[in-house]
């Protein structure tokens, strides 16, 4: 009998990435804007758009940090049996994206400029809390994610158990 959708995508490890990111970032990126400039005259609902956006793109990156370990590990359940070159691989990935797209905003695009209470890296110019969250969070969705799509495989270990050898 076939999984419904619903079972699918709840132990899907990029839908479990794509979902618990957002969520994970939009509290922080909520946290972190007095750190920007001009954000704390802007509308709370503008500023509700803007961490949507960007947790959201964090999101994206999170699958494709996800993606970048699949390619070394040569597995989609690599989260099941964590090595470190995947995962390193996991986090360089999200780590030199975020780096990448804050110089874009920041340096090319001039869509956002930290305030002066923004520690930045030095010879980089690059915000300390982007880094900082792109070396937080993702560990923490690594639990996460490993703990909700390791239900699903649980199950399909007992089932296969259960009906021994054919």
């Amino acid at each position: 009998m076939g999984q419904s959708w619903i079972d699918r995508t709840v132990h899907n490890p990029e839908a479990n990435f794509l979902l618990f990111s957002f969520l994970f970032n939009f509290v922080w990126e909520m946290w972190q804007m007095p750190f920007y400039e001009g954000l704390k005259t802007l509308d709370y609902m503008l500023v509700v758009r803007t961490c949507t956006q960007a947790s959201l793109g964090d999101g994206v990156i999170s699958v494709l940090a996800y993606w970048s370990a699949v390619l070394i590990a040569r597995s989609r359940n690599w989260i099941h049996e964590i090595s470190i070159t995947p995962m390193i691989a996991y986090l360089t990935t999200g780590l030199v994206i975020t780096m990448f797209m804050e110089w874009l905003a920041t340096d090319i695009l001039d869509r956002w400029q930290y305030a002066p209470s923004m520690p930045v890296l030095p010879l980089l110019g690059t915000g300390l809390l982007p880094v900082l969250q792109w070396s937080i969070l993702p560990l923490l969705l690594l639990f996460v994610v490993h703990r909700q799509t390791l239900k699903k495989r649980l199950c399909e270990s007992a089932r296969h158990f259960s009906e021994g050898p054919v």
